[in-house]
C-alpha cells in the first residue's frame, strides 16, 4: 500500500476518546437522572411536607421505571441501533427532568420520576453494550484496557455526580430566601438546571453514537442464533448484585439528607458530593485490574463488601474526616460493582449474548433499588419519631437505615463470593 493510499484512509478514533464520550451516557442515566435527587430530598421534603417513606419512593418510583425500561431495551434493540436508543433515551430523560420542576402534586412527581428511570435504563444499559464493543475497535487492547474502558464508561456517572455536586447546592443556596422565585419553589429552579445539563451531555453522545452505530446494529439479522445464556449459570451472582442494589441506593438516596440532619452547611454537602463523584471518575483505574483478573464473582465481592463498609460510616459518627472517607470509598467503589458485572458478562459469554446478559444483571439491579429507597425511608419514619428505639440502639432514624444498607451490601457480598467463572465462553 503505497503512502498517498494509506495517508487517504480514515483515522480511527482513539477508544479513549469513545469510552469518555460514551460516559457522558452514564453521566445523564444515572450521575443526574437518578442521584441528583438526593440533593434536591431534604428541600422537597421541607417544602412539600413529606414523610421519609415518601420521599424514598420518589427513588423507588424512578426504579420501577427503570425496571420497565431494562425489560423494553433488548426489544428496543432489535429493531434500531443500540447508539440510536441511546441518544434517543438520554433526550428523553432530560425532558422528564425537566418536567419535574413544573408540579408539586406528589403523584405527578412520581409519574415524572417513573419515566425518567424508563428512559434512563435504555441509555445505560446500550452505553453498556457500546463500551463492551470498544475493544473491537483496538486490535491492541487486552482484558487490562477492556476493563479500563468498561470502568471509564461507568465512571462517568461521576460527572453527572460531581456536576449535580457543584450546580444544585448553589442554586438551593441562592434563592433560599425567594421560596417562591418568580412563581416557582427554588428546587424547581435546580430541576431545570439539571435537564439543562442532561441536555447538553445528550448533544454530546451523537458523536460515539455516530461512530460506533455500525459496531452494535439491531439484532434482527441475528436473532436466529441460539442463545447461550442460562441465568441458572449466574444464580449467585445475580442475586449478589440485587442486593447490591438493595443496599447502594439507600445511601444515595438519603445520605445527604442524614448529613443536613446532622448539621452539615452546603459548602460541606457541595464537597462531600462533588468528592464522592471525583471518585467515582477515579475508580475506572483502579479497579480495572481487579475486574480484568476475575472471572468468578470474587470483583463484586471484594466491591459490596467495601461498599457495605462505607455506607456505615455515617451511621456511626458524624465526624467529618470520617464521612468525608465514607463519601470517597463510596465514590470510588459503587460503580466499579456495575462494571464488575458486565466484565463478568464478558469473560463468561460469547459477544452475541453480551446484550441479553447485561439486561439480566440491569432487571435484577432494578429489582434491588426498587426496594432500598421505601424500606429506609420507612425505617427512618418509624425510629425517628422513638426515643425508646433510639435509645435502645444508639442509632435513630436515617442512621438505622443506613445500617439495612450496609446489611444487605455484605449480604450481596457473601452471594457473590460463591459465583463460579464457567468452565469455557460456549460458542
Amino acid at each position: 500500500m503505497s503512502d498517498a493510499t494509506r495517508n487517504q484512509q480514515p483515522t480511527k478514533p482513539s477508544t479513549l476518546a469513545l469510552a469518555f464520550a460514551l460516559s457522558l451516557g452514564a453521566a445523564v442515566s444515572l450521575g443526574i437522572t437518578r442521584f441528583a435527587y438526593g440533593l434536591l430530598l431534604p428541600t422537597m421534603r421541607s417544602d412539600l411536607s413529606w414523610s421519609y417513606t415518601f420521599a424514598g419512593s420518589m427513588n423507588t418510583s424512578n426504579a420501577l421505571g427503570y425496571f420497565v425500561g431494562a425489560l423494553m431495551t433488548p426489544w428496543l434493540m432489535r429493531r434500531f441501533s443500540a447508539a440510536s436508543v441511546m441518544v434517543c433515551g438520554a433526550l428523553s430523560a432530560s425532558v422528564f427532568m425537566g418536567l419535574c420542576g413544573f408540579f408539586t402534586d406528589g403523584t405527578m412527581l412520581l409519574v415524572q420520576r417513573w419515566a425518567a428511570g424508563v428512559a434512563s435504563a435504555t441509555v445505560f444499559i446500550t452505553g453498556g453494550v457500546l463500551a463492551a464493543r470498544l475493544g473491537a475497535l483496538d486490535a491492541d487492547a487486552g482484558s487490562n484496557r477492556s476493563s479500563l474502558l468498561l470502568g471509564i464508561y461507568y465512571g462517568g456517572s461521576g460527572i453527572g455526580i460531581t456536576a449535580s455536586a457543584l450546580l444544585v447546592p448553589s442554586i438551593l443556596s441562592a434563592t433560599d430566601n425567594h421560596q417562591r422565585w418568580l412563581g416557582f419553589a427554588n428546587w424547581a429552579w435546580a430541576w431545570w438546571a439539571l435537564a439543562l445539563v442532561c441536555v447538553a451531555a445528550s448533544l454530546a453522545l451523537i458523536w460515539p453514537a455516530r461512530v460506533m452505530r455500525p459496531l452494535v446494529l439491531p439484532a434482527t439479522a441475528s436473532s436466529s442464533e441460539k442463545s447461550h445464556l442460562r441465568l441458572c449459570d449466574f444464580t449467585f451472582s445475580l442475586a449478589g448484585y440485587t442486593m447490591f442494589g438493595v443496599g447502594y441506593i439507600g445511601y444515595m438516596t438519603f445520605v445527604i439528607a442524614l448529613l443536613r440532619e446532622q448539621g452539615a452547611s452546603a459548602g460541606q454537602v457541595t464537597t462531600f458530593y462533588a468528592l464522592l463523584g471525583v471518585a467515582c471518575m477515579a475508580s475506572s483505574r483502579v479497579w480495572a485490574g481487579l475486574l480484568a483478573r476475575h472471572k468468578s464473582g470474587r470483583a463484586l465481592a471484594t466491591l459490596n463488601a467495601l461498599l457495605g463498609a462505607a455506607t456505615i460510616l455515617p451511621a456511626l459518627t458524624s465526624a467529618w474526616p470520617v464521612v468525608l472517607i465514607s463519601g470517597i470509598v463510596f465514590g470510588g467503589v459503587f460503580l466499579s460493582v456495575v462494571a464488575s458485572t458486565t466484565a463478568l458478562v464478558r469473560h463468561n459469554l460469547p459477544a452475541s449474548d453480551w446484550v441479553k446478559g447485561i439486561s439480566a444483571f440491569t432487571t435484577v439491579f432494578a429489582a434491588g433499588q426498587i426496594v432500598g429507597p421505601v424500606v429506609v425511608g420507612w425505617i427512618a419514619d418509624a425510629t425517628s419519631g422513638s426515643s425508646v428505639t433510639a435509645n435502645v440502639s444508639g442509632l435513630a432514624g436515617l442512621q438505622r437505615g443506613l445500617v439495612f444498607s450496609a446489611i444487605a451490601l455484605w449480604l450481596g457480598a457473601i452471594l457473590a463470593s460463591r459465583q463460579r467463572a464457567l468452565p469455557t465462553i460456549r460458542s
